[in-house]
């Protein structure tokens, strides 16, 4: 049963491209931190801080810490690298990409004129931080001696009659005489490898973020106690390319028993491109009992995302046969075929969280800080007005589970001139013992700051492990490796 559970949570969009699962869910509720680089530098443990752009997304109060104007800018270079283990083959893969990590500005009003309570200052900020990264590129390979994705071609069209398949892979898969009905009946069907011995590859490449455009409000009463808000809308791109072969690759194919005796390979192309908004309101506060100590607590609605999808697929084969449609010089005849283009309007709609901080000031030294955030992503949902998705809401819930997300940092202050390092560890979404998705994050940096600017560098190294199946009925999952460094400067004037 677990293993049935965990194919469904992990294929990576093998069949049914246009179909929205719990994958997508999590793939939009899951955000790191993201911002400028003295944030990423400390881990983007800054919800006691303040004082930021970046916490405007994470706890607003810190934008009651402000008694200057500023405006900020934050460009990135990411390198990503992952390795993909499957049935004994390794491959690496790489992606570079250059963004946008931050760009905010901050605009104060202060009254600090005489001595006692009440009031001084209300502060007023917006601009952009970026939440997630979806760059990345994989290849996988490794020889399956038990099956093929064939065989989940089969299982999806049994029941229907070759009209009723869908057009997006059974339709195409059957067009292509990869798969077939059984002698005397409609409903029933066969496929060209049914006893595996084909070597199997997958190239993807995926690409486009998350950002979130910001509205943040706030001031503080007595500098004993801060208070923000800010109006978030997210924005989502997120493109992905597939290639999936499979061809001979144990000289197993070709019997004279089967209709895999003229099956040489065939290659399934997938296209997915989601685009959308949304909207999320989060409230923070920030506490200092007595000057060296701070601390906070935010709390995050649910985001409410409007997506779209555009999707379509293809699918080639190549036979050993001389009675051909089309006659390669080799002798081979190929076959082709493609779906339209589908089109898909739907929401999702996020977990709320919640984030409780502590941060020590040492003096004009130097500080330590800590951010604990609270999710359950089992709690997102997908919903469209034409259509039920009881099944990917049901398997959200049995799949996905609460996860604790731990940020800390540190920095310290040389006169003008700052180091400072970091570390965060974002928990496994997945129930026990479906998969481990956690991410651990290690950083530092430094930077120099006077009245009236600043620059900030800093070096992000993320890795994590996570295992899944390239479709339904695979034997063996494929285990991907990856490591993501992030490289970050920022550009800051106060006025």
């Amino acid at each position: 049963m677990k293993k049935i559970v965990l194919i469904i949570i992990i294929t990576l969009t093998t069949l049914s491209i246009n179909a929205q699962t719990e994958v997508d869910a999590l793939r939009y509720s899951r955000t790191t931190f993201g911002g400028t680089a003295r944030y990423m530098a400390l881990g983007g443990a800054f919800g006691a801080l303040g004082a930021d752009v970046s916490t405007f997304s994470t706890n607003p109060a810190g934008i009651g810490l402000y008694t200057k104007s500023e405006i900020s800018f934050t460009p990135a270079i990411m390198a990503s690298k992952i390795t993909s283990d499957y049935n004994g083959t390794s491959l690496t893969d790489n992606k570079y990409n250059f963004n946008i990590s931050n760009l905010g500005g901050v605009f104060t009003y202060n009254s600090y004129e005489g001595e006692g309570n009440g009031c001084f200052g209300f502060n007023f900020g917006f601009g952009l931080n970026r939440l997630a990264n979806f760059n990345n590129n994989y290849s996988i390979e490794g020889l399956n001696t038990k099956n093929s994705i064939l065989s989940d071609f089969v299982d999806k069209a049994n029941g229907n009659t070759p009209l009723g398949l869908s057009d997006f892979d059974t339709r195409l898969a059957f067009d292509n005489y990869l798969i077939d009905t059984v002698r005397g009946t409609q409903t029933r069907y066969f496929s060209a490898i049914p006893y595996g011995g084909v070597l199997q590859t997958k190239t993807i490449s995926t690409r486009g973020t998350m950002n979130e455009m910001y509205l943040t409000f706030g001031g503080n009463y007595n500098d004993k106690l801060y208070i923000g808000a800010t109006f978030g809308i997210p924005s989502i791109r997120y493109t992905e390319i597939s290639t999936y072969k499979e061809e001979d690759g144990a000289d197993t194919l070709y019997t004279p028993t089967h209709p895999s005796l003229y099956l040489k390979d065939f290659t399934f192309d997938n296209y997915l491109s989601t685009t959308g908004y949304g909207l999320n309101f989060k409230f923070g506060l920030i506490y200092r009992p007595v000057n060296f100590v701070r601390v906070g607590v935010a709390f995050h609605t649910p985001t409410f995302l409007s997506l779209s999808d555009s999707y379509s697929s293809s699918i080639s084969s190549n036979f050993y046969s001389k009675d051909s449609i089309t006659q390669l010089p080799n002798g081979i005849t190929k076959y082709s075929r493609e779906s339209p283009e589908g089109k898909f309007d739907y929401e999702i709609t996020t977990p709320f969280r919640a984030i409780g901080s502590i941060a020590f000031i040492i003096g004009k030294m130097g500080l330590v800080s800590a951010d604990y955030e609270f999710v359950d992503y089992s709690d997102a949902q997908i919903k469209a007005p034409s259509e039920s998705f009881s099944e990917a809401n049901k398997a959200i819930k049995n799949s996905y589970t609460t996860a604790s997300n731990i940020r800390i940092g540190t920095e310290w202050r040389f006169d003008i001139f700052a180091l400072r390092a970091g570390y965060a560890l974002y928990g496994n979404p997945f129930k026990s013992g479906l998969n481990d998705g956690a991410l651990t994050s290690y950083s530092g940096g430094f930077g120099v700051r006077d009245d009236d600017f600043f620059i900030d560098f800093a070096y992000v190294y993320t890795t994590g492990k996570e295992d899944y199946y390239l479709y339904k009925n695979a034997e063996n999952p494929v285990t991907n490796s990856f490591t993501n460094q992030n490289f970050l400067i920022t550009f800051g004037l106060k006025f």
